[in-house]
């Protein structure tokens, strides 16, 4: 019997040959010059194929972001913890450094903020597949240490986030300055100075 082509296994390879062409296209050619039409013949399928799936250039990039981070550990589930707020957020904060600064992750990366700019569908989605998601789980970590009298009782951790993350997205948005693991374990230890009890403050 001759055994027929699985349908599934092979829509499966379209996407994520569309994923990785149009990750390797941002790369090459930046967002501004990138097309559908691009993507569709270095992933070697028809246009028609990437509008079954997505609805826009900016879903694709968004989806090629997704796939490429879903091992990095900024995505994982919950954030380290060890009992020591510190040591976890240095490492959290080394690892987001780290992947701002790889030229495999900042064209997507940079290219997904062009364009949810500009359109609110799109940043919904990001909003409820990226950024919530990981907000809350950063919240979770911090929760923690406010119970284990690491943090004060009374920050208010959406405040806390933008106080810790801001100052990197600044910093890599306008390139003012290296993205190092020096840096990230500055902004860790201007955060706990911050945020940590009066008591507890050095």
């Amino acid at each position: 019997m001759v055994k027929q082509p699985n349908p599934t296994r092979r829509s499966e390879r379209s996407r994520q040959a569309i994923l990785t062409a149009a990750r390797e296209l941002i790369s090459e050619v930046g967002y501004a010059k990138l097309t559908i039409e691009a993507i569709a013949a270095r992933a070697g399928v028809g246009k028609q194929t990437i509008y079954r799936w997505w609805s826009s250039k900016g879903a694709v990039i968004f989806d090629a972001f997704l796939a490429l981070s879903e091992t990095g550990p900024e995505l994982s589930t919950a954030l380290p913890d060890t009992g020591d707020v510190e040591t976890d957020l240095k490492a959290v904060m080394r690892a987001t450094v780290a992947e701002f600064a790889d030229p495999a992750f900042e064209g997507p990366i940079r290219a997904l903020n062009t364009e949810i700019i500009n359109d609110p569908a799109l940043a919904a989605q990001y909003r409820e597949k990226l950024a919530d998601p990981l907000d809350e789980a950063k919240k979770t970590r911090l929760r923690s240490a406010q119970r284990a009298g690491q943090l004060a009782a009374d920050a208010d951790l959406d405040l806390a986030l933008e106080l810790l993350y801001a100052p990197l997205y600044q910093r890599w948005l306008l390139r003012s300055g290296p993205l190092t693991p020096q840096y990230a374990d500055t902004l860790v230890d201007v955060f706990l100075k911050a945020m940590r009890p009066e008591g507890r403050r050095s």
